[in-house]
């Protein structure tokens, strides 16, 4: 309670903030725009710091050549608990200029002000941005971010240990890919998983669930409620279930951050996850068999639907606070992170672009062909004003928990997931 206070306070601040500034549409209050700044802080997810710190050392001296003298601080935070620090941080005069927010984080942000309204015209690749992504920085015909990176997801597994089978290719449907893991599971004994899929990675599970016909949530008359329990998300999630049961044999409270990091270190036969997470597995510093290098393959996931499983078209957004003194130059350091140059890194790190006109590039490339392709079928978080409210609840993830561990029924599980979203799933 106290911490939702404290988000309530800063919210607060913020709306009074905006009416002071005024509304230029561009970079932040003209006043305040920060042209001059001497100081800039620059908050990320650890994502950016353990697998593409290079990236960032080249936007800081982009921006740094154009504004000598200048201080970048860079703050990095876990996924778990970046929104609570924020959260915190917004409610006081320390906020950071720059931030970034998972693409499904930004609307409730949005809607409440928390956020600078940006010049599109001032990004590369604005006008191609990816539907989604773009979506996800749009709110009343305004634009609060800018898209970093999407991250679609993908099946990666050892070519090794399915060749020791006798599967040497990768499966073109779901049957054929359950058939090589019952024999892989068979071979390596029921303390070795398979398939390595945390419980609570609720962007696995939705992607079941979406391809089984069901949702999250649907939208009538101007109000959304949850669609959990519908037959066909409920057929989803026990097919998810069923994978979990199967081929999961690690910790089932877990959720997906160290996943790479337990491939890695050769307990796992596949993952299904961002197609960076299997070559991050392999790098020297991560891969404890030193069997991975060059032995790990992308492949695009197979549904029991019978087509490609929908992924969740996801990633990360750049959002400069409202409440920043810099927002000029925080917009110029943004634009050297995600512009042209930016994205070719983002890219090489077997993260999708995030724009159309470099995704369409990769389809023709052997390197990239299959996280592109999977791309191409994909699903997204309900757009609706208390999305941020059920992530931040973990509404999905409990529920999740509650039916790998076996706590639960699916269906009494879902039952509770729907009236918990429909409690918040409204609210503005």
């Amino acid at each position: 309670m106290k911490r939702k206070l404290i988000a309530a306070i800063g919210i607060a601040g913020m709306m009074v903030s905006i009416a002071a500034c005024g509304d230029d549409g561009g970079s932040g209050g003209s006043d305040k725009s920060g042209a001059d700044a001497k100081e800039l802080t620059v908050w990320l997810t650890v994502d950016a710091q353990n697998n593409w710190p290079e990236l960032v050392k080249a936007a800081d001296a982009a921006v740094t050549k154009k504004h000598p003298g200048i201080k970048i601080n860079h703050e990095y935070y876990g996924w778990p608990d970046k929104n609570t620090k924020l959260d915190a941080v917004l409610a006081t005069d320390k906020a950071p200029d720059v931030v970034e927010m998972g693409n499904t984080e930004m609307l409730g942000y949005m809607v409440k002000g928390a956020f600078a309204p940006l010049d599109t015209s001032k990004f590369d690749n604005s006008s191609a941005w990816l539907d989604g992504l773009k979506a996800s920085v749009t709110y009343e015909d305004k634009t609060y971010g800018v898209p970093y990176y999407a991250g679609g997801r993908v099946a990666n597994w050892r070519k090794d240990l399915f060749a020791s089978v006798g599967v040497k290719s990768t499966p073109k449907t779901y049957d054929e890919l359950t058939a090589a893991l019952d024999k892989v599971q068979k071979k390596e004994g029921d303390k070795f998983s398979a398939w390595y899929q945390p419980t609570r990675d609720w962007y696995a599970a939705m992607s079941f669930v979406y391809d089984a016909g069901g949702s999250i949530a649907v939208e009538s008359g101007g109000q959304w409620k949850g669609n959990l329990s519908s037959p066909e998300s409920v057929k989803g999630l026990e097919a998810f279930k069923n994978v979990v049961d199967t081929y999961m044999h690690g910790d089932k409270t877990k959720d997906e951050s160290d996943r790479y990091i337990v491939y890695g270190q050769g307990k796992s036969g596949m993952i299904f996850a961002p197609a960076w997470e299997g070559a991050t597995a392999a790098a020297k510093e991560n891969d404890k068999t030193g069997k991975l290098k060059g032995n790990v393959e992308n492949f695009v996931m197979p549904g029991p639907s019978g087509k490609n499983l929908p992924v969740f078209l996801g990633g990360s957004d750049l959002a400069v606070p409202v409440k920043s003194d810099a927002q000029a130059v925080a917009a110029e350091w943004i634009n050297a992170f995600t512009g042209s140059s930016g994205q070719k890194g983002l890219i090489a790190k077997g993260n999708l672009p995030n724009n159309k006109t470099d995704l369409a590039t990769l389809k023709d490339d052997p390197a990239t062909a299959v996280p592109a392709t999977a791309a191409e079928s994909n699903w997204f978080v309900p757009m609706a004003p208390g999305w941020g409210q059920v992530e931040k609840a973990q509404v999905l993830q409990t529920m999740l928990q509650s039916i790998g561990t076996g706590k639960k029924s699916v269906e009494a599980a879902a039952k509770e997931a729907d009236a918990a979203i429909d409690k918040v799933i409204n609210n503005k």
